[in-house]
């Protein structure tokens, strides 16, 4: 069902991973999704994992939907702004933003290293400006960017993808942290939004199937997991919500949004909503 149609999205951080899953939840939807990437050519990434954004691409028009790839790179202001510039050239709209993008995750190189550190004082600082920069900072010029436009339309809707380790103290300072501030921007931007009818929310994604999760799936528990396709199929219900701005300032577990909604993951699984001492 199309329920998103004639609505502009953009996906930052596409070319893989949840964003890649989100972008083709809105795209199935009917939206009109912009993503963002730096991997345009298989192989030449700073991961070691699958996946470009014209890859994306093909795959949101498999499901007879619209995408619009663009190469950037976050932490370059005038790339991301030219990506805003494009849009509202192409557009004239923005109604949904989902600030995914995260950089934090570059040294595990081969998807097996899961947090190995003893201490935060064994990780390198490059972890925590990484998780900042590519990750919070990113997240927040993509929402000055946004929010111009979605005050002048008087609705729009900004998705934090977030995680449960911003409430718990054994998933690493760097990322922790970074998780919380992600979750408090949220907040504090739909209190000044409000008033504008924009709303701005964080989301939660349980265990998701990830490459990177699968590459390393011999120490995951798969029985409760999600596709990445599912927390795009979230943000879509969030997005058709009318109702959404009672949700604005509000942190929100994609799974727990399904049985609301009543959408299922791409299997017709509903996986089962996991909380804080879950994660």
């Amino acid at each position: 069902m199309k329920t998103l149609n004639g609505k502009v999205a953009l996906v930052t951080g596409a070319s893989r991973g949840i964003g890649k899953g989100i972008a083709l939840g809105l795209g199935e939807a009917g939206a009109i999704v912009y993503i963002t990437g730096r991997t345009v050519e298989e192989g030449k990434t700073s991961v070691n994992l699958p996946g470009t954004i014209h890859q994306t691409a093909e795959e949101i028009a498999k499901l007879g939907g619209t995408c619009i790839a663009v190469h950037c790179d976050h932490l370059n202001d005038d790339e991301v702004k030219n990506v805003f510039q494009k849009i509202q050239t192409e557009q004239g709209r923005l109604d949904i933003l989902v600030n995914n993008v995260w950089g934090g995750y570059e040294h595990f190189n081969d998807g097996t290293e899961f947090w190995k550190e003893k201490g935060f004082w064994t990780v390198p600082l490059s972890r925590w400006d990484k998780s900042f920069q590519a990750g919070v900072r990113a997240h927040y010029v993509a929402s000055v960017l946004a929010v111009p436009t979605m005050i002048k339309q008087q609705s729009g809707l900004i998705v934090n993808i977030s995680y449960f380790a911003a409430q718990r103290d054994d998933k690493g300072v760097s990322y922790s942290a970074a998780k919380a501030a992600d979750d408090r921007m949220a907040t504090s931007m739909a209190y000044e939004l409000r008033e504008h009818n924009v709303a701005v929310v964080s989301l939660y994604p349980g265990l998701v199937r990830t490459e990177g999760v699968m590459k390393a799936a011999e120490f995951f528990d798969l029985s409760n997991s999600e596709s990445p396709q599912f927390i795009g199929r979230a943000i879509a219900a969030l997005a058709a919500d009318q109702e959404i701005m009672r949700k604005s300032g509000q942190i929100l577990v994609a799974a727990a949004a399904a049985k609301e909604y009543g959408f299922t993951d791409i299997d017709g699984r509903q996986p089962k909503p996991i909380t804080v001492n879950e994660a």
